[in-house]
């Protein structure tokens, strides 16, 4: 290729939620993206209808959950209102039942369900990205790329004006859709089921009042005029989201809106309703969008200097409302890798474990919505896994282990690390607020760890904070009590947490060789093999 026009740290192929996120939490560690999308702008489909709790944790750390809260879609109590199946919205209802909640103790975390819907948290991201310096430009296509041992060369199209420039960066993310084109490039195939079906996703506008017959829902699967149809709020009054397969024999972009009218007519089982079909993109008049159903994880995450997130890894029935927050939780893992491996603290082996990690929870995820989806529709699916819904939000690991319940998370190695309620004298907070920056350090005050962390922070140059809970001195203490139970250290030990809150290394008792304990972790947690 040419010389570059351009030189960035990374590049992220994508404007969706995946790759917005990538780059606000890539630009939370400060390093600075460069995001290319080939639409001319955000979608204004509502797309995935909330985050769930471990997600919300994570925006948090960024600060941004209270703009989340305040940006929440008009049907803000979508998450307290009962699903339903029926034949058809006016007709006999099969089953109605409870949203479905991971934390419904509110013990595990700090937060709860966000319900945005994904149009407006991808504007959320978008103004944050760029507040904190990321570089957004739309109407940008990637058209190749070649990489080499330093970096990728990356040539992007203006599809307004035509032109091409070239982009050098040290790494690309690959957040480019179900159907990525840069997956395919790069010949990585796919495990699992794969495509169920093509499906076609209006925004409609209707007085259902008669159909409804008083009730309120968050979401209904309806038989008509398909199996798996569905229709949910988007403003919880008159605008609506109808979702069905594509009609055997005919092409979306051929599609009229009296054939879209008559499709949303059968599912809702009244012919006298006034239907209007709405625009879905601010310019150009989209009026349907084609999704892709399926259940399928990429062979790789990872090909050289090239990362996948979001749904070009990973596709996830909708039954259950994983798919958006597996994505924004791989942006998540990657981000402080990149930002680690970027600043030198982390040697770039530290890159591969992405995949380990982030390949095995969309493998155990995309089985629980499966589950889920049989559950609620009665098609075929895993009627063999019975993971726990909460297991499957805040439950994962990144140490093979199997996935564990809520309430049992205390600071396992591998696991999310415990909410416990702090208090500073004058405020309450959550552990959980404690990370996002760096490593962090906790213990009880027992023995000489905060001062080992130090050491060993200074011995390998890894940004370390340390917090001493409940300790006669210490400045932090657990509202209820029961912080070193909490963590599993009532020995008098100690746990490091990595920057993405997830337990890193756990000294249960204390120790004499602490300072080398944690050189150790460190080195460990960073992939380095010596403190040079």
């Amino acid at each position: 290729m040419t010389t570059p026009d351009e030189r960035v740290p990374v590049l992220i192929v994508g404007g969706a939620l995946a790759g917005l996120s990538t780059a606000v939490f890539l630009a939370s560690h400060g390093v600075k993206a460069l995001v290319v999308e080939r639409h001319p702008d955000t979608l204004l489909h509502p797309r995935a209808r909330g985050i769930n709790p471990r997600t919300v944790e994570t925006f948090r750390q960024v600060g941004l959950e209270a703009t989340l809260r305040a940006e929440a879609s008009m049907n803000a109590d979508f998450g307290s209102l009962p699903m339903l199946r029926a034949e058809t919205l006016a007709g006999r209802e099969i089953f109605s039942g409870p949203a479905d909640q991971p934390d419904p103790s509110g013990d595990v975390s700090p937060t709860t369900w966000v319900p945005i819907d994904q149009d407006r948290l991808e504007h959320v991201l978008r103004a944050k990205a760029v507040e904190l310096g990321a570089e957004l430009r739309f109407a940008t296509e990637a058209v190749s790329h070649h990489q080499d041992a330093d970096g990728v060369s990356v040539v992007l199209l203006d599809r307004e004006t035509g032109r091409q420039r070239t982009v050098r960066a040290d790494y690309l993310v690959a957040a480019d859709g179900g159907r990525s084109p840069l997956r395919e490039a790069l010949g990585i195939g796919v495990q699992g089921p794969g495509m169920f079906a093509t499906t076609l996703s209006v925004l409609f506008e209707a007085d259902l009042t008669q159909a409804l017959r008083g009730r309120r829902f968050g979401m209904s699967y309806l038989d008509k005029p398909h199996p798996q149809t569905v229709i949910y709020p988007h403003d919880g009054e008159r605008r609506w989201i109808f979702a069905t397969r594509i009609p055997e024999g005919r092409v979306l972009e051929e599609m009229t809106d009296d054939e879209f009218r008559t499709l949303i007519k059968a599912a809702i089982g009244l012919d006298d309703v006034d239907v209007t079909i709405l625009a879905q993109l601010p310019a150009g008049g989209v009026k349907a969008l084609r999704f892709d159903l399926g259940a399928q994880v990429a062979q790789r995450y990872r090909a050289g200097r090239i990362f996948l997130v979001g749904d070009a890894a990973h596709l996830v029935p909708p039954t259950g409302g994983f798919g958006a927050s597996l994505g924004i939780q791989d942006a998540h893992n990657l981000a402080w890798k990149l930002a680690a491996v970027l600043d030198g603290s982390a040697a770039p082996v530290l890159l591969e474990t992405y995949e380990r990690e982030r390949q095995a929870v969309a493998f155990l995820t995309f089985r629980q919505s499966l589950a889920l989806m049989h559950d609620r529709t009665g098609d075929d699916a895993d009627k063999d896994h019975s993971a726990d819904y909460g297991a499957t939000v805040f439950g994962y690991r990144y140490d093979d282990g199997a996935p564990v319940a809520p309430s049992d998370l205390t600071g396992q190695p591998g696991t999310r690390a415990p909410h416990v309620v702090l208090t500073d004298g004058a405020a309450e907070s959550s552990s959980l607020d404690l990370f996002g920056a760096s490593f962090v350090l906790l213990t009880s005050g027992a023995g000489d760890w905060a001062e080992a962390g130090a050491k060993a922070s200074a011995r390998t140059g890894v940004a370390l904070s340390a917090h001493v809970v409940d300790g006669t001195d210490s400045d932090l203490r657990s509202v209820a009590g029961g912080f070193a139970a909490a963590y599993g250290i009532e020995g008098g030990g100690a746990v490091l947490v990595r920057p993405d809150g997830f337990v890193a290394w756990r000294a249960e008792a204390s120790s004499a060789t602490a300072e080398d304990e944690l050189t150790a972790a460190l080195l460990a947690a960073t992939a380095r093999t010596d403190v040079g």
